[in-house]
């Protein structure tokens, strides 16, 4: 009997199961998202008819199609589940910031002064701007990996969350993002 108590216990699995949203949390999370978004637009519409201008509701579009937490819950809601931990919600989370990011400069090119309009994106290759997306969202998920595996051993304990850590994380981005342009160019 001692024998049986010293064999290793057998361990869950680390993640969770996924949870399956029943039918009226489902429903209440649907309505929540879209109250959400209701919400939103009735802001940035207000916003956008006191200054006559439609630069308010790009950027309440902005604001809501790339909130990472939204996007979650969104999935969560029709059954998906992101990994915690891994470089997936990161590219899933960040492609959506990017391209919502550079839809919105193209969306303002004509409104920008003369001296920043050629570093505008351009507003007809969608497909170029969801490429630049992606590749920065890799890129970006790729240096969070290497935060979250490096930091540790250092005896570094910095919030996900906090500024540290997105600056370090621009700056690896920036980084990774020079040695591409320059290995591309040679």
């Amino acid at each position: 009997m001692a024998r049986a108590r010293s064999l290793p216990q057998r361990q869950a699995d680390s993640a969770p199961a996924a949870l399956v949203p029943s039918g009226s949390s489902a429903k209440n999370a649907i309505s929540d998202i879209l109250g959400d978004v209701i919400g939103h637009v009735i802001l940035f519409g207000i916003l956008a008819l006191l200054f006559q201008s439609r630069i308010p509701l790009y950027l309440g579009a902005f604001v809501v199609l790339t909130d990472g937490e939204r996007i979650e819950s969104a999935l969560a809601t029709i059954g998906i589940r992101l990994e915690p931990e891994t470089i997936g919600p990161d590219i899933v989370k960040r492609s959506a910031f990017w391209f919502g990011w550079f839809a919105l400069l193209a969306a303002l090119k004509g409104s920008v002064p003369a001296w920043l309009a050629p570093w505008m994106p351009p507003t007809e290759s969608w497909s170029f701007i969801a490429g630049i997306a992606l590749l920065l969202a890799i890129v970006e998920a790729f240096t969070a990996l290497a935060m979250r595996r490096a930091l540790p051993p250092l005896g570094l304990q910095i919030s996900p969350n906090g500024l540290i850590w997105t600056t370090i994380q621009f700056a690896m981005a920036m980084g990774s993002l020079a040695l591409l342009v320059l290995f591309g160019s040679l």
